[in-house]
């Protein structure tokens, strides 16, 4: 199949895809169209919205789509690392036997992520960055595809461990999810309270969403367009002599070359799968609220002001 072809036929099956997923998430198309793109980019991503928003619901309908092995982990101030990678234990024969974690599995879903102390969080965070996983001096690969799509409850802060900036600069995307409208509400409530249950038929298999992942990684991207999106990047970082008023008053740091790499990957995505076979500057600006929001950090006249990342972010685009 040629690259036209395989393009194509991307195209027709993330459209049925997301019809597919549509009947069970009424609503939330930006998120859903997110989660989509960073999986075949190949990235992780954060979802951030109030309890009720179908966080769970959202990841566990796109793994059934995909065909994929989909494993829960729900995040507690108790929950050590090893409920996670996994641990070695004597068998009946006196020899370590190793028992895998859910960590193996194509998506994890690690709910309310910030639940958790840091250094269970960073057992996470190796295996979502090396794709390979550390026990007790043993080394052991994560089967491709592989994601972490990480829930995070952005109110009641009490008794958290908010994931330092480092650490959130290894997602993708930070997707934040907003109340549905009145007509998508009555539609959800009618759904849910009824007897009828929709069934999710899989649509790709884990060698095709590889072979997805490769398709991006090869569209070929202009120059002018790679330029604005470091440009992009660029005027967010307060220091720099690109930086505009409002970043310098505002923003205490800005997004770092990662974000640059992520801009790119993730217009690719965009672009294959609105047909188009190289993306252009309206991609870039597509994609680049859920990609920069989490890798700038406000500083208190911002929070006094009441002034967002968002606003920040729309007006440098």
């Amino acid at each position: 199949m040629s690259d036209v072809e395989a393009v194509t036929n991307l195209v027709e099956k993330y459209t049925a895809l997301k019809s597919e997923i549509g009947k069970v998430i009424i609503g939330q198309h930006e998120a859903v169209n997110f989660t989509l793109l960073s999986i075949l980019c190949g990235g992780h991503s954060l979802l951030i919205g109030v309890p009720g928003l179908a966080k769970t619901l959202l990841v566990n309908t796109v793994s059934d789509a995909l065909g994929l092995n989909f494993k829960r982990i729900q995040f507690t101030p108790d929950l050590m690392p090893s409920d996670i990678l996994g641990s070695e234990i004597l068998d009946e024969n006196r020899h370590f036997k190793f028992i895998k974690g859910p960590i193996f599995s194509n998506i994890i879903l690690a709910d309310e992520i910030n639940r958790t102390p840091p250094k269970t969080q960073a057992a996470l965070l190796e295996a979502m960055q090396e794709r390979s996983v550390t026990v007790a001096g043993n080394h052991y690969k994560l089967a491709p595809p592989f994601f972490v799509l990480a829930t995070q409850n952005p109110i009641e802060q009490e008794g958290t461990y908010p994931l330092p900036e480092a650490q959130l600069d290894r997602f993708l995307f930070s997707i934040y999810l907003e109340y549905p409208s009145f007509q998508e509400e009555v539609a959800v409530v009618k759904s849910t309270t009824s007897n009828n249950s929709q069934s999710i038929n899989s649509l790709f298999s884990s060698e095709e969403i590889v072979t997805a992942q490769k398709l991006v990684r090869k569209i070929p991207v202009a120059e002018n367009v790679i330029e604005y999106a470091v440009g992009l990047v660029g005027k967010t970082r307060p220091k720099s002599k690109e930086a505009p008023t409002l970043v310098t008053s505002y923003l205490d740091w800005g997004a770092g070359p990662r974000a640059s790499q992520s801009l790119i990957l993730a217009a690719k995505a965009h672009a294959v799968v609105n047909g188009k076979f190289s993306p252009d500057i309206e991609d870039v600006k597509a994609v680049a609220i859920p990609i920069l929001s989490h890798r700038i950090v406000k500083n208190y006249k911002a929070e006094a002001e009441g002034i967002t990342i968002s606003d920040i972010i729309k007006s440098l685009l």
